[in-house]
């Protein structure tokens, strides 16, 4: 049985004060077990002190992008070797909005995924289509473009423990949801896709998250689907008492 994963994305907001506000009340709550995992993926400058508040806990802290170079002339960059020093355990990769805005592309994607495992971190991979992709009917074969490049060269054993994050860009930020049966069957399919890159027992291990307006209203449906793993939550997460009864539905 796979674990439910639940990462809160804060994206660019909150300042220390309410990080350590929001980690406090999450942690007080005990909010995991053995079978859901949940983790706030925070701006940078609020690594170090969630880091140190969720030690001895269940709550993972996780970085919402690096560079994949160990280091060098990468002004304003943060490298993995970094990450793992701060204790950081996780690391989103490729979300749509620094595909967008920041020139990503399925290249970066990879050498990242390698550089997040060749110092231990455990990257959570993004895919999704647009609107228009979507409605062309061509989602199922960007999605699987987007995987096999991502995930180019990986052993099965690192394969076995990369997140595979689903958002349909055109449902990030604005209400709009994939229907729990759509959204499911892009999650297959991303499955199909692994079991053709290495084994159908590998593809049964990968943990896959559906994000794109996650809410409390519509978790329960979406974690009952055959495919899909937990979520990758943006507004949603930016209240404990939200993220919280997210991941409290993990565990049903």
């Amino acid at each position: 049985m796979r674990k439910k994963v639940i990462a809160g994305n804060w994206k660019m907001n909150k300042v220390l004060a309410e990080a350590e506000q929001f980690v406090q009340e999450v942690v007080k709550t005990d909010p995991t077990d053995q079978d859901v995992e949940a983790i706030v993926c925070a701006p940078f400058p609020f690594l170090v002190p969630l880091v140190e508040q969720t030690k001895n806990t269940s709550v993972k802290i996780a970085a919402q992008n690096m560079h994949f170079a160990e280091n060098g002339a990468f002004t304003g960059e943060v490298s993995p070797v970094m990450l793992k020093d701060l204790g950081v355990t996780h690391v989103v990769i490729g979300h749509s909005e620094r595909r967008e805005h920041f020139a990503e592309t399925d290249e970066t994607v990879n050498k990242k995924t390698h550089a997040a495992f060749d110092h231990e971190l455990t990257p959570i991979v993004c895919v999704g289509e647009t609107l228009d992709q979507r409605e062309a009917n061509e989602t199922m074969n960007h999605i699987e473009k987007q995987i096999r490049a991502g995930l180019k060269d990986l052993t099965e054993e690192q394969i076995t423990k990369t997140i595979v994050a689903y958002e349909p860009i055109w449902a990030i930020g604005t209400g709009k949801t994939a229907s729990s049966s759509d959204a499911n069957e892009v999650c297959q399919h991303i499955r199909t896709v692994i079991e053709k890159l290495s084994s159908k027992e590998t593809a049964n291990q990968v943990v896959i998250q559906y994000g794109g307006s996650v809410k409390p209203a519509n978790v329960d449906e979406l974690l009952a689907q055959s495919d899909i793993d937990g979520a990758l939550v943006g507004g949603a997460s930016l209240e404990a008492e939200s993220f919280i009864q997210l991941v409290e539905a993990g565990k049903k």
